[in-house]
């Protein structure tokens, strides 16, 4: 609500409003600014382009706003804009924190930090990984339908990496419940003997599942109940990690 904003604050509000709102009074009630303050904002945005009027009494989102929108697309990197939460995660956890984004059918480490302890994960920025096989992997897996799952599945196989990998794909649609519900996945020992990791799903400017976050320990430094007890700082930094990539409210399919 921007009804105690500054001029700057109302216009912006309005603008954000616009997106979903069209008529004059709406945007003003989900703003708290006044018609009349709405109405002379949008003036002004049309002038600029950010706005256009439809000809019956609303206003649209303008060109302008697109043209930007293109021009900032077009420099984003989403392992920049990331790396700043998944730093202090790695300070607050002293785990090893990575940050993968889907490319088709597999995962891409697009960035990584190192953790406190005496051992360094074999992982690497620019490896690819599968997706049934990691935490970050199956936490995108869950904000897909299961019949994306098992095309994805059937495309590429449950190749075993260890003796844990889940390889059955009932098996795998159960587990996914399970992650759907806790909001978080876990790999134990699944892609590498001896690594447990926990992973969240982040999400871009549309909404949509990008790819995600993880911390990775050895299993015998860390427990399963010990990993889980870090979950909520894992979500956190997923959450503040998807509002850096834009996203507004993630929504789960």
């Amino acid at each position: 609500m921007a009804r105690e904003g500054s001029s700057i604050d109302k216009t912006l509000a309005v603008l954000e409003a616009l997106a979903e709102h069209h008529r004059v009074t709406d945007i003003a009630a989900a703003t708290g600014v006044s018609k009349s303050t709405v109405h002379r904002i949008l003036q002004s945005l049309v002038t600029w382009g950010f706005a256009r009027p439809d000809g019956l009494g609303s206003y649209e989102p303008g060109p302008r706003i697109l043209t930007l929108a293109g021009r900032v697309m077009h420099r984003f990197d989403p392992a920049r804009q990331a790396s700043g939460a998944l730093r202090a995660l790695c300070e607050a956890t002293g785990f090893t924190t990575h940050f993968a984004i889907r490319h088709v059918d597999e995962l891409v480490y697009v960035d990584k930090h190192e953790g406190r302890r005496p051992y360094q994960m074999p992982s690497r920025i620019g490896m690819s990984v599968a997706l049934h096989t990691t935490a970050i992997g199956k936490a995108v897996l869950a904000e897909l339908s299961d019949a994306e799952v098992l095309s994805i599945c059937r495309r590429t196989g449950l190749t075993p990496r260890t003796p844990h990998t889940l390889t059955g794909e009932e098996d795998l649609l159960a587990h996914l419940a399970g992650v759907r519900a806790l909001g978080y996945a876990i790999d134990d020992e699944e892609n590498e003997p001896g690594i447990r990791c926990l992973g969240v799903a982040v999400f871009d400017h549309t909404g949509q599942v990008l790819g995600g976050i993880s911390v990775s320990t050895l299993a015998m430094d860390m427990g399963l109940p010990g990993l889980r007890s870090r979950a909520p700082e894992v979500l956190a930094a997923a959450h503040d990690v998807s509002a850096a990539l834009g996203a507004a409210t993630p929504t789960r399919r």
